[in-house]
């Protein structure tokens, strides 16, 4: 009887430390974050387990959220679904069934998940989509991009501009009835890297001669040469994405070696040549007033110890990985960024929507969710579904409304 209650009291000891994890005040519906927080550390913790013994790497784990995640193609009364190809990358496609009065709008969109988890095809970004297309009556192009640490930088992005690019050719646009002059890119965290980055790299490329209107950067990552910005500091294990995971996806994106993630861990990792570029992620400078506070002034610099030869050319790389180090002064689509206050990539989208931007003439807006975490757009169903997903994600639509 005494060991059973001890395998009792353990048990809820362990269960308690799981589903219960500080959240700030301000975040609404508590309970429902707190169980998405748990589910996520736990997963976390087995696929420490398994990489630990040999069983799987640690992606291969955390994977198991795509795999729960994922719907069929399945069309609707206001939206064909269907998965297929572009310029030979898998792609899922939505196509309004409303007649289009004209040309229609085009969203290409690049999921999240720091490069080495999700799919187009998860009920979060299936909705989202979806819900674009419908309410837009838009073309839909949703990217299944190669996935770390299979395929490392810049595979990433090459799929998805291998896809821009293709579906930018006036034949594929007549193809799909789309506006030439309504095309925009979007993503969030991750995807919204990239999709930063393919905008970068369109406005570089002689090639192409349909230009985008706009983009949209939901929470993204913009940059990876200081990883203690005051957002990592105030959020490091805040849900859904505590520090160390995100130091995680960026060594798995850039690098195979170890040493890597250990010098990112610490902050010890820009090499010596990014000298030039950290005056450019200068958060002391180009973070709005009221998010800098009264914090003293800390700033990454290079590291004369680090010479890992596999993430150092692509933390230098201004276009395909760092487009916050760029500036994007030549990149002119106008720009919606999404922030959110408890977030770890909160000042990445914040500096990168920086008064500088305005002053060289770009048009930029910024939303700012002062209650919400990394990752809220996409708790658009049950049986997590939040209020704040669906509040962040109108205020996309509504943007892409008045600016597409």
């Amino acid at each position: 009887m005494g060991a059973r209650l001890l395998c009792l009291c353990l048990l809820t000891a362990l269960l308690g430390y799981y589903i219960y994890s500080p959240l700030p005040p301000e975040l609404a519906q508590p309970g429902t974050v707190m169980l998405a927080s748990a589910a996520l550390r736990a997963l976390g913790h087995l696929s420490e387990v398994a990489e630990l013994l040999g069983l799987m790497h640690y992606m291969e784990g955390l994977r198991l959220i795509t795999t729960v995640e994922l719907v069929a193609p399945t069309s609707d009364e206001n939206v064909t679904v269907t998965d297929t190809e572009l310029g030979g990358v898998p792609v899922r496609l939505y196509l309004p069934k409303r007649p289009p009065g004209g040309l229609r709008r085009a969203v290409l969109f690049f999921h999240g998940g720091g490069w080495c988890l999700g799919d187009a095809g998860m009920h979060g970004y299936d909705l989202m989509s979806r819900r674009i297309s419908n309410e837009l009556n838009a073309v839909v192009v949703s990217v299944n991009y190669r996935l770390a640490p299979l395929h490392r930088f810049p595979a990433q992005f090459e799929d998805v501009y291998v896809v821009t690019k293709f579906f930018l050719q006036s034949k594929v646009l007549s193809q799909y009835g789309v506006d030439p002059a309504r095309v925009c890119v979007a993503g969030d965290s991750a995807g919204g890297n990239l999709a930063a980055a393919v905008a970068q790299q369109l406005s570089e490329d002689p090639e192409v001669k349909t230009k985008l209107r706009a983009q949209v950067l939901i929470y993204p990552a913009l940059q990876a040469l200081d990883l203690d910005l005051p957002s990592y500091r105030d959020n490091a294990h805040k849900p859904l994405l505590p520090r160390s995971l995100m130091v995680r996806f960026w060594s798995e994106y850039l690098s195979p070696e170890p040493a890597l993630r250990a010098a990112m861990a610490a902050n010890r990792h820009a090499p010596p040549e990014a000298g030039r570029l950290l005056p450019l992620v200068n958060w002391s400078r180009w973070l709005p007033a009221a998010m800098r506070g009264a914090r003293t002034p800390t700033r990454a610099r290079p590291c004369a110890r680090w010479r890992g030869a596999g993430g150092a050319p692509a933390l230098l790389d201004r276009v395909r990985a760092a487009a916050g180090a760029a500036g994007a002064l030549r990149c002119r689509p106008r720009r919606s960024v999404l922030t959110c206050e408890h977030d770890v990539l909160r000042d990445d989208g914040a500096m990168y929507a920086a008064p500088r931007l305005r002053a060289a003439g770009v048009p930029v807006t910024h939303h700012h969710a002062g209650d919400a975490f990394h990752g809220a757009m996409t708790f658009l169903a049950w049986p997590l579904e939040l209020a704040v997903g669906h509040r962040l994600f109108n205020t996309c639509v509504e943007w892409l409304k008045e600016n597409l």
